[in-house]
């Protein structure tokens, strides 16, 4: 049968919505799952609706039920008559006592039945599965309406359910359906009739409503390129912008305008922000990458009146960015520096955001001893780095921060240049935050480097010392995302970083808290930092643990080095050689080989073997290529040898030899935690 389903809600909002569209049809299957449906749906919408179509069997398959019941012991009382927990085990499949039995189910007599369940016929259930389906949609907030008890993303203002273009009669959080729909509101604001389902998607298509997503996207992309070729300039495509314009329009259209040439003097951060936040703009960028006083805005119109859209848009954003203008002038006339952060409080038992910078400060010193080289060549004392890290929050004092949030760190670059500030400071500053996501670019320079790696240091240790440590899913604190920022720019600047050295020299200033839940923290991180197989990853850092080293940058290479190896062809099939050394060892406890034992021709030529290994730690490719060459050696060894032979001397001798080579691979990896 073919299914047309629309729920008509008003506006939804575009970013709440967009989080759940990837879980929307899977969430339709499984609905349709509990009343043994299945079938490939399509899932369009517009602003005001969410629309399914897809064809589904008249009746769903019958289905095969089993019931298992009690033990036999428990189903039959002492004088051999079923007991109440076998007579309601028949109440519950619907049999009489006489039909009740056994059957050995892993070694045990438990009572079971085994029945067909007839297929229910979709009239009687779609209401159901529609209802399911509704609420088990994900919005976060929602929103409650009339005297319904009921709760949406948006209130329901209407419902279409077809089946084979019949109206299914139901109802759903109040509304019944019907064969009529909205259409878009430059075409009246009343529902407009159809009789089929074809009808319907054509009354749409008449009336301006492009229901598929992926049409109004194209057809927003080639209208921008008409504007570029008609302007000779460069539509700046933010693509997290055209999806929330997609998601708000039925019946996109892009036009040009332009704003006066005054407001060019403001940051175009701050422009492209509130062209982009406030109003939903497009900016637009000259041959040479910088800032043109144009805009596109998408309108959701049929009005071929450009000029009139243009003009109220104009009007709107001039008034935007007088505000702006306002906010710039205003800020620059106060001095730029730190004494406001003594007024505005970090965290209750971390003082105020200046004592964090006073905190930072300390941390920048130990990271410059670490990066006194890079440091040096760019010109950098510690005095500048404490400079740009007492300025770096500065800008959280400015009006312009309180009025666009997104910019801290943008604007106190600008700032820190207005005051005459070193360009390494004003730099730093702009790029403090970064890496802020997962794409993220990372600082440019080592002097950016240390002064993003002081805040998320301070941040890790500061909010683990109160213990506000990151649990589930939940990091307020976006502690997750410092751990690996930290991560990312040790292995960036690639000299040696010891994490856990450094953390308990910077410790001393925090209360007293458990150290090693933040070693583990931050090496957790590296489990989001490579696509490869987490038992590389794991093998590597237990191997550092046991070796007390975590330097970050030689992890790294072991990790990488140890992936090449077990990517390469044949090596799984090889590797049972080494789970089985490690298995071997398992609580043994290895002493020193006296070559003087050795009698075996196979156990001399592995000893052999592993001496002439060319074993150097800075190369960790090399270095563990050389013990899995000694496959052969050991599989002769394993073969030859007797390892626990009655002679104790003997026997030891040969775990100090197998021990010895066990222990050259821990220095790089655990070799029994990888699962090829």
């Amino acid at each position: 049968m073919k299914v047309l389903i629309e729920l008509g809600v008003e506006e939804l909002p575009a970013w709440p919505f967009l989080r759940e569209f990837d879980n929307i049809l899977p969430k339709w299957d499984a609905a349709l799952a509990k009343h043994n449906f299945k079938a490939d749906f399509k899932l369009d919408y517009t602003p005001r609706r969410i629309v399914l179509s897809g064809e589904l069997a008249e009746f769903a398959p019958d289905k095969e039920v089993e019931n298992i019941g009690a033990p036999k012991n428990v189903a039959l009382d002492s004088d051999g008559k079923w007991s109440k927990a076998a007579l309601a085990f028949a109440s519950k499949c619907g049999i009489s006592e006489s039909e009740l039995a056994f059957k050995e189910i892993k070694g045990k007599e438990v009572l079971y039945h085994k029945s067909i369940a007839k297929g229910v016929s979709l009239k009687s259930v779609l209401a159901s599965i529609i209802e399911d389906f509704a609420l088990s949609l994900s919005f976060g907030k929602t929103m409650r309406w009339g005297d319904k008890d009921c709760a949406f993303i948006r209130p329901l203002r209407n419902l279409v359910v077809l089946l084979d273009d019949e109206l299914l009669e139901c109802e759903l959080f109040g509304v019944c359906s019907n064969k009529a729909s909205f259409v878009h509101r430059d075409f009246g604001y009343d529902k407009v009739s159809f009789d089929t389902a074809a009808q319907y998607f054509e009354v749409l298509e008449k009336s301006a409503v492009i229901l598929s997503s992926d049409e109004r996207k194209s057809r927003i992309l080639a209208q921008f390129d008409e504007l570029e070729k008609q302007s000779g300039l460069k539509i700046e495509l933010d693509d997290e912008l055209l999806a929330e314009v997609v998601a708000i329009t039925e019946y996109p259209n892009a036009h040009l305008g332009s704003f006066d040439k005054e407001f060019l003097e403001l940051p175009k951060e701050v422009i492209i922000t509130s062209m982009k936040e406030n109003q939903r703009y497009f900016a637009l960028l000259n041959n040479d990458g910088s800032l043109a006083n144009r805009f596109v805005v998408v309108a959701n119109s049929t009005s071929k009146d450009s000029a009139l859209i243009v003009a109220g848009n104009e009007k709107v954003l001039r008034a935007r960015l007088s505000d702006a203008q306002f906010f710039w002038h205003s800020d620059l006339k106060n001095p730029f520096n730190a004494e406001k952060l003594k007024n505005i409080t970090y965290l209750a038992g971390l003082g105020s955001v200046y004592d964090k910078e006073l905190r930072e400060c300390e941390i920048s010193v130990v990271l410059a001893d670490i990066y006194s080289s890079e440091l040096k060549a760019l010109g950098a004392s510690k005095e500048l780095l404490k400079e740009a890290i007492m300025l770096s929050k500065a800008d959280l004092t400015t009006a312009m921060v309180y009025e666009f949030t997104d910019l801290q760190g943008i604007m106190g670059g600008y700032y820190a240049k207005h005051a005459g500030k070193n360009e390494l400071i004003c730099k730093a500053i702009t790029e403090q935050y970064l890496p802020n996501s997962d794409e993220s670019e990372l600082p440019s320079n080592a002097f950016s480097s240390v002064v993003a790696m002081s805040a998320k240091l301070d941040a890790l240790l500061a909010l683990f010392s109160i213990n506000k440590i990151p649990s589930g899913t939940k990091d307020p604190y976006a502690l997750r995302r410092a751990a690996l920022g930290v991560i990312k720019i040790a292995l960036k600047l690639g000299v040696n970083f010891d994490i856990k050295e450094l953390l308990a020299a910077l410790s001393k200033n925090y209360k007293s808290f458990e150290l090693d839940a933040l070693y583990d923290f931050i090496f957790d991180r590296l489990y989001a930092l490579y696509e490869i197989n987490p038992s590389i990853i794991k093998a590597c850092i237990k191997a550092c643990i046991n070796a007390g080293v975590s330097d970050l940058v030689q992890l790294d290479a072991n990790i990488r080095a140890l992936d090449i190896i077990v990517r390469a062809d044949g090596f799984e099939a090889g590797f049972d050689t080494f789970k089985r050394l490690a298995n071997i060892l398992k609580e043994a406890k290895i002493g020193s080989v006296d070559e003087s034992l050795l009698e075996n021709e196979s156990e001399k030529a592995l000893y052999s073997a592993f001496r002439a290994c060319k074993l150097d730690f800075s190369k960790p490719r090399e270095y563990l290529n050389e013990l899995f060459g000694l496959k052969g050696d050991i599989d002769s060894f394993f073969d030859s040898v007797m390892i626990n032979d009655p002679d104790e001397r003997k026997k030891a001798n040969r775990i100090a030899l197998i021990g010895g080579i066990y222990e050259a691979f821990i220095k790089i990896a655990d070799i029994k935690e990888i699962s090829a």
